[in-house]
């Protein structure tokens, strides 16, 4: 069975949805869920929908290791807010976030952790696989480096025990730790501004250590093709081809204009290299490299002579591993032991052993995890922020096509692993700031949002914000701190967090009460089958194939548009088509009856329209409607139907008797309810 909607976009066969991983540390704020989480959710759920339950894998988990967790795992110790090992304080984090996620109805497949269950044992043996494929391809070398030591602690310091400004030129990042500013920005830990040891306050000393890198500049050419395509998908969201692009640029070195002299003393020595005056207005000057190596050794002698500089984003080697002891444990390579593998590379292929694990749970053979991954009818949709960009847009593809080379899984033969399309938001502000569980003004969590708002509420007003377009700002009134006590607790100020709640629990509530009322009133709790009006089938299947196009676009908010109109229009077509049944009554005209029946005959077929696309975003009340009209939720929101009557989801007899039973409806019966907070 196939829809008859005409629509020219084409789906997979099987697809696998991820929403990022966060990191262990931390219960989950209102930026990871109406940012990510809540988007790919309404994906995966459509998806069900459009190709079935079973050929989609919905899956992410916690982010168990890496800097960040230790930090924080320390912090709590040192505070006396947590006794326990830090594998506990992971579990605990994770237990908390999985149970937000459940509370906003976030449907996934599975939410594990990279060091939790079954997922650690998977991870680690992929992980060990993966690193030894790009290893015995020629894509990793050892290479020393410096790293910040802490002379007073007599320890080397992890990521997030340093701080610092950004060093990359235009950033304005206070919050930048050894190698990675808050704003997604990579460079070398030597280039740092201003650092100090989170530990002791003191100024870290730079130490020598050997880790693995991966050779990303070696696939340079391989990105600049993959820009071209994003430019040419009408789909891609533009801030993707612009950020992998910066990436791209050849290396440079920004000076200030006052150290100009203290340059042009030390120029001949330099690495050949272009030097390019400072624009109007500008207070640097720049000099280009041809290649990394001839950057960093400009650095070391500009550093030398105590020349102060900031870099460009262009492509350095992709660090693979690390030393801190709380991680993924690396191979042994070329005898080099006690490493582990830094946190951003190992959550990149993550999705993959928690696709292996679900699959394992569901007790399908495994490789199957293959044909979500690697066959060329299957599809991964992973969803991000745009900080991410550079880990799952640049390095991601680049390791993904080193490990297809030579057939890392399963020989010559087998299929790589499949390039995945981002979906990239961008930042979900609050109110005119990025949010930060590290910032002045606290971010609410979750689980804070959910005493002021029902899960539906909040879901409809994230989606509808058109975080594809531009960053937005999510301005809670219970939690807005432009506002006073007092405005807060006026009924009288808006908050614009309730603006497409009003839809479902006023409108979209009000159509599907109407039609039950109805049907118990004057049809015996009966569902009338026919042909509905024509018009309003022309206009369902139209609205049906607006929304398909939009969601394949990952346009959301229009999704949430299209749907806030046909819900209007429904509801009006039912207020109107029932006032002239009434006034036909009154009237004593013979075809009284047949108006009121056509009426709810279209009602019932407009409301499972609605009812279907409304399904992703307002899961929950929209099932409640499907068990009202007493039909099977697998038939019911398919989208594998004609959509030309309710009589194709109907037995033979019930069609015969021009008839279907749906269950009565309670008095005041609310599908859609406001939070107890708003009464």
């Amino acid at each position: 069975m196939s829809s008859s909607i005409d629509v020219d976009v084409v789906w997979p066969v099987r697809a696998v949805v991820t929403a990022g991983m966060p990191y262990g540390n931390k219960p989950l704020h209102f930026g990871h869920i109406g940012g990510v989480f809540i988007p790919a959710d309404a994906f995966a759920r459509f998806l069900r929908d459009r190709i079935g339950a079973e050929n989609v894998r919905f899956v992410s988990g916690t982010d168990c290791f890496g800097s960040p967790i230790d930090e924080g795992y320390r912090k709590a110790v040192e505070a006396g807010t947590f006794t326990g090992s830090i594998d506990e304080y992971v579990l605990g984090n994770h237990i908390r976030q999985k149970e937000t996620l459940d509370a906003f109805d976030v449907s996934l497949d599975i939410f594990e952790g990279s060091g939790i269950g079954r997922c650690k044992e998977v991870h680690q043996a992929l992980s060990e696989k993966l690193i030894e494929g790009l290893y015995e391809q020629g894509y990793l070398h050892l290479e020393e480096t410096l790293q910040f030591f802490d002379a007073k602690a007599n320890t080397f310091l992890n990521g997030r025990q340093v701080m610092g400004r950004c060093p990359v030129q235009g950033c304005k990042s206070e919050h930048a730790y050894a190698d990675e500013c808050d704003m997604g920005h990579q460079y070398d830990p030597a280039d740092l501004i201003n650092p100090i040891s989170s530990i002791t306050q003191t100024v870290p000393e730079m130490r020598p250590v050997k880790n693995w890198y991966f050779d990303l500049p070696a696939f340079a050419d391989f990105l600049r093709e993959q820009v071209k395509g994003y430019e040419m998908d009408a789909e891609a969201r533009p801030v993707l081809a612009q950020t992998v692009e910066e990436f791209l640029a050849p290396p440079v070195i920004f000076i200030k204009v006052e150290c100009y002299d203290a340059y042009l003393a030390l120029a001949s020595q330099l690495p050949a290299h272009t030097y390019r005056a400072a624009d109007a207005g500008k207070q640097s000057f720049e000099i280009q490299f041809d290649s990394i190596e001839d950057r960093d050794a400009a650095k070391a002698m500009l550093a030398e002579e105590g020349i102060r500089f900031r870099t460009s984003k262009t492509l350095v080697p992709f660090r693979i591993t690390g030393s801190i002891q709380w991680g993924v444990r690396a191979p042994v390579l070329d005898g080099v032991e006690g490493l582990t593998v830094w946190c951003w590379p190992e959550s990149l292929w993550a999705p993959i052993s928690f696709t292996i694990a679900l699959n394992d749970e569901l007790a399908l053979p495994r490789n199957t995890w293959r044909d979500f991954w690697c066959a060329d009818d299957a599809q991964v949709y992973q969803f991000i922020g745009q900080d991410n960009i550079y880990f799952y847009g640049v390095a991601q593809p680049a390791i993904w096509e080193a490990l297809g080379k030579r057939g890392v899984f399963g020989g010559p033969d087998a299929k790589p692993l499949r390039q995945t399309t981002l979906v990239a938001n961008h930042h979900l502000l609050f109110g005119k700031t990025k949010a930060s569980s590290s910032g002045t003004v606290k971010p609410p969590t979750g689980e804070e949002l959910l005493e002021h708002y029902t899960a539906d509420q909040l879901r409809a007003h994230f989606l509808a914000l058109g975080l594809g377009q531009r960053s937005v700002g999510f301005k809670p009134k219970p939690f807005d701190p432009s506002l006073s006590d007092e405005q807060r607790a006026d009924k009288r100020v808006a908050d614009p967090v309730l603006k497409e709640g009003t839809l479902i629990t006023n409108v979209f509530n009000r159509l599907a009460r109407s039609c039950f009322y109805e049907a118990a009133k004057r049809f015996d709790c009966t569902m009338p089958l026919g042909d509905p009006t024509p018009e309003v089938v022309t206009r369902a299947k139209d609205a049906l194939a607006r929304y398909e196009r939009s969601m394949h676009a990952f346009e959301l908010h229009a999704v949430m548009q299209l749907a806030d109109e046909f819900i209007r229009f429904s509801n009006k077509h039912w207020a109107d088509g029932i006032k002239e049944a009434a006034e036909a009554e009154e009237a004593g005209r013979d075809d009284a009856s047949a108006l009121r029946r056509q009426v709810l005959l279209d009602s019932f077929y407009l409301l499972r329209i609605c009812t279907l696309m409304m399904h992703p975003v307002v899961p929950a009340g929209c099932e409640i409607i499907c068990d009202y009209m007493d039909f099977d939720a697998r038939d019911f929101f398919s989208w594998n139907y004609d959509f030309n009557g309710m009589g194709e989801l109907c037995h033979a007899v019930e069609l015969d008797e021009g008839s279907h039973k749906v269950c009565e409806l309670p008095p005041r019966f609310d599908f859609f309810r406001k939070h107890e907070s708003q009464f």
